[in-house]
């Protein structure tokens, strides 16, 4: 997917979630790109939702090419009702806001949707400060990567942006990296998929892979972390999607999980 046409933000009035919409809508700019807001209530009151939805709508109308439209959803789970969504209206990107490491449910509920999505999310943090889109950094194991299409999406924002790529694998043990086998397959498929987009492949080592992670990112002026979860699932440490989850809810700039 080298284009996005269709986005889904899950919106519920808090401040992370404007903080998602807004970023959205500077995300969008001035193509012809379609939002569709979700709002999950177990009863909602559909004359005030739609009073209240329509003033959003309306705020927004002069910055959008195409109007915002809103759906409401009550019968699931957060996440089983994003999902569904994003299933039905096939919607290209979701991106949602989060508070962090507060404990809330919210923050539960982004993770299990990052974990369960069948399309690449972009978390927002409600902290995070806008700015352009210069740099990315995508975030590798030191395994293959088991589905190089995914980075159709990575292009696709690049290419958008004109943003450089800027890859990253963070050793958290002692020994030499940056030759081996997977590594020279990395290097081709990053090559071929990202084109000019493509800036380099730094290899750090870090007892605290999230740290390093996040240290890099500070040190290089870094707008967005991007990383391959089922990747990380199935083959990389932490196990069980632990470093997908850990970057989510602790960065200060916004992830994109690309599945």
């Amino acid at each position: 997917m080298n284009s996005i046409s269709k986005i889904l933000v899950p919106y519920d009035f808090s401040q992370s979630a404007k903080q998602a919409l807004d970023y959205t809508v500077d995300f969008v700019g001035d193509e012809a790109i379609k939002i569709d807001l979700i709002h999950i209530s177990d009863n909602p009151d559909h004359n005030k939702m739609r009073e209240t939805y329509d003033g959003l709508c309306e705020a927004y109308k002069d910055k959008l090419k195409i109007p915002l439209t809103w759906a409401i959803g009550w019968d699931g789970t957060v996440t089983d009702i994003v999902i569904e969504a994003q299933r039905e209206k096939e919607v290209d990107l979701i991106i949602m806001g989060t508070s962090g490491l507060s404990g809330d449910n919210d923050d539960s509920q982004t993770s299990r949707l990052v974990e369960r999505a069948n399309c690449p999310v972009l978390v927002v943090p409600e902290n995070s400060k806008k700015k352009a889109l210069k740099n990315i950094s995508l975030v590798l194991g030191k395994d293959e990567i088991d589905s190089p299409k995914s980075l159709n999406t990575l292009l696709g924002i690049s290419q958008k942006f004109n943003a450089k790529v800027h890859v990253l694998t963070v050793q958290n043990t002692s020994g030499i990296f940056g030759y081996s086998q997977n590594d020279e397959k990395n290097e081709n498929t990053l090559m071929y998929y990202l084109e000019n987009f493509y800036s380099e492949h730094t290899f750090i080592e870090n007892p605290d892979i999230v740290e390093g992670v996040f240290s890099y990112a500070d040190e290089h002026n870094i707008d967005m972390i991007a990383i391959l979860p089922r990747n990380h699932i199935k083959h990389d440490v932490p196990s069980d999607g632990l470093l997908t989850k850990e970057l989510v809810l602790r960065a200060k700039i916004p992830v994109l999980t690309i599945e």
